[in-house]
């Protein structure tokens, strides 16, 4: 398995591997950036729910098998409520 650290500024780098690997290409979505979107929910620049998902998505397209984050209980509650998974 290879693991991208951080993940959002090397989806261009995860792209890549994907391209030239079949290993598993994992990505940490880190702390700062959960942090990110978890205080601009808080002051209601963005709708969390949206933004979370659609940053947990730009992942799967460039190519990671494996996601580790912090949005991880909560994407996944999101996503049974949604009927999506």
């Amino acid at each position: 398995m290879l693991m991208v650290k951080p993940g959002l500024p090397y989806l261009d780098v995860i792209h890549r591997l994907r391209q030239n690997t079949d290993l598993p290409i994992a990505a940490y979505h880190v702390s700062g950036e959960y942090a990110m979107l978890k205080a601009a929910a808080e002051k209601g620049w963005l709708n969390e729910k949206d933004v979370a998902l659609e940053t947990l998505l730009c992942f799967r397209r460039a190519g990671c098998d494996t996601i580790l984050t912090y949005y991880a209980k909560q994407a996944a509650q999101w996503l049974s409520e949604d009927g999506a998974w």
